[in-house]
Parts: C-alpha cells; structure tokens; sequence
C-alpha cells in the first residue's frame, strides 16, 4: 500500500474523540456507534456461510467470536481509556516490546554522530511503502530544519529535499531505537506495535496517522500528554518543524509519556507471561466457560431488552386505557343522575 491509497483510506475513519465528550461530540459518538455496528453486521454476514463451511455445520461469525474462551487485548491501562470489561478479557499491551540490543556499527555511528541535540526515529510501518514525492519532500524539507539527526524508514525514491541530518533505510531496529538513550522523539503512523515499543522506553510521540485504528490510537496519545498530531496529507513543512519542536521543548510531553511508561512496567506479570498464563489456564481447564457472559445466547431483541420494553409499554397502555374508560363511565354516570334533577325543578317553577 502506498500513502495515497492510505489518504483514500483515511477519508472514510472514524470520527476519533477522546473519553471527555462535549454535547455535539456525544451524538457524533451515538451515531458512529449506530452506523459502525450495523456495518459490521452486514459483513460479518457475508462471512457467514464462510464460517459455517470451515466448521461443518450452520452458524454465524458472531456466534463464533461469542464462544471465545479468553481474549487476549495487545493494550493495557496506560493506553486505553477506563471502561468495564468481562473477565474474559485479558491485557497484554505491549507483550513484543524487550530491552534493547546493540545497534549495527555503521547506526551507532551516525546516532553518537548526533552529540547532544541525539536522534529522531521516523518510520510509517511496513504497510506504507512509498511517499508521493510531494509529500515526501515537505516532510524531508522540515526534517532538515532541526538540529537532530533523523534516522527515517522509507523505501520510496529519495526525496530532492533531503537534507544531510537525515538518514534513510529500507529497515531499522526500531526497538532497539527508541530505547537508545540519544532518541529524543518518534514521529510515528500510530500502528499499535509503535506507540507500545515509545511508551515501553518513554519517547514521546509526533503522529501523522493515516488510516484504520491509527488516529483513534494517536488521539489517546494525545490525550495523555504523550503527542501532538498532524493530519499529513494537510501539514505544510512548517507544521511539521513546529510539532517537532513542541515535543522535544516542551518537558510536558517527556514528563507524560515517561508516567505511562511507569505504569506500563508497574504490573504483576510481564504481558507475554501473562498471555502465556491465560492460554495455559484455558488449557488446564478445557475452555473457560465461567468467564463467559451468557449475553451471547440472547437474541437481538433480548439483548437489548426490547421485549420487556415492549411488554412494560403494554402493561402502561392497558393500565392508562382503563383508567381512562374508568373516568368516562363514571362521569357519565355522574351527569346522569344530575339531568333528572334539573327537569324536576324546571317544572316546579312552570
């Protein structure tokens, strides 16, 4: 995939909006929620009959996914926003994140080249192979503007911008990077791997998300402190030198992503042994059906509680409907008796 299908891409993401919510922002969630699960209904129908081959016997891709024993979530608390989940759902945020490891003798050299000012790391993920040579020119121009040396991840044609602080690979050690003690800052496509490798080390964060999960991910980055975002088929070389200089001078950002990486490590069990715990206990076990919500057998209408609805609304129609009727016969009653009444003194006084 290039970055122009990514931009095509990007047209159509989800409205991404942090967990504290404005009136206006609150509809734009109920509505995206409405549309997002409707969509996903109609394609997980599509996968239906697939499903139901591959395992021999009618069903459905949600009743599928509803029989999953344990799953396993790649992020954690220091990244996701609280919120109430079932026990069978279990966090292991960043488990392919490790200490670093020495880097190639021709990289180290260029990183120690960098003196005090140290590195930047910039890569879009191995989805995005190449740049639209403008773009890829605005972005190399504004690399050249900072003191820092730039190791960036590109595979396209070298841009005609590029600047002799900037150093392009086709592959880098990006863990290995991030955890050396010259980077400064990581421009970043938001990918989940990414932003798990910059909170393990504490780096913070200039995002450029382009599609998928990418902007809701940089949008919790930006929340917490850790980022500052760009919309990259918009930001001019300008915008991009400002972000940059916004992070690494502002001790803000460095504070923030370095008290979620705190938090990242502060746990009971590292998250690959807790992944291989939870694989291990279901196991043992033969399935983990006690972590199971049993909301999963409830039809549509069930799960959302339509029918007691319905009865409820029923039950306070007849209940009004009598009460009504009630009143009416009794008022009709009433005026019934007063008519006789009023004849006999009419023809008292006659």
């Amino acid at each position: 995939m290039d970055a122009e299908e990514g931009s095509e891409l990007s047209e159509y993401r989800i409205f991404w909006i942090s967990d504290h919510m404005c009136f206006m922002e609150r509809v734009k969630n109920v509505i995206v929620y409405v549309v997002y699960s409707f969509a996903f209904r109609m394609a997980s129908m599509s996968l239906d009959n697939y499903y139901s081959e591959v395992l021999g016997k009618p069903t459905t891709m949600c009743e599928t996914m509803g029989k999953a024993d344990i799953w396993l979530i790649r992020t954690y608390w220091d990244f996701e926003y609280p919120r109430p989940l079932l026990p069978n759902f279990k966090f292991v945020g960043g488990l392919h994140c490790k200490p670093t490891k020495p880097l190639p003798k021709e990289l180290e050299e260029f990183v120690q080249s960098s003196g005090d000012h140290g590195i930047i790391v910039f890569s879009l993920g191995s989805m995005i192979s190449n740049l639209t040579m403008e773009r890829a020119n605005t972005i190399a121009s504004a690399l050249g503007q900072i003191p820092q040396k730039v190791v960036w991840r590109y595979d396209g044609k070298t841009p005609e911008t590029l600047a002799p602080n900037t150093k392009i690979y086709d592959w880098i050690p990006q863990n290995d990077l991030l955890g050396h003690p010259k980077t400064k800052a990581f421009i970043t496509h938001g990918g989940t791997n990414g932003l798990y490798e910059a909170i393990y080390h504490g780096v913070p964060m200039v995002g450029l998300p382009l599609f998928a999960d990418q902007p809701d991910n940089l949008m919790h980055m930006k929340t917490k402190g850790a980022a500052v975002v760009l919309d990259i088929n918009k930001m001019q070389s300008e915008d991009l030198v400002d972000a940059l200089k916004t992070v690494l001078n502002n001790p803000s950002y460095k504070e923030s992503i370095m008290r979620l990486s705190r938090i990242h490590h502060d746990q009971p069990m590292k998250p690959l042994d807790q992944a291989v715990y939870w694989i291990e206990f279901v196991m043992r076990h033969k399935g983990a059906k006690h972590l199971q919500v049993q909301a999963h057998n409830l039809s549509w209408y069930q799960y959302h509680c339509l029918d007691v609805v319905a009865f409820l609304l029923s039950v306070a129609a007849l209940i009004t409907f009598l009460f009504i009727k009630t009143c009416c016969f009794l008022i009709r009653k009433c005026f019934r008796k007063t008519r006789p009444d009023a004849k006999a003194k009419k023809s008292k006084k006659e």
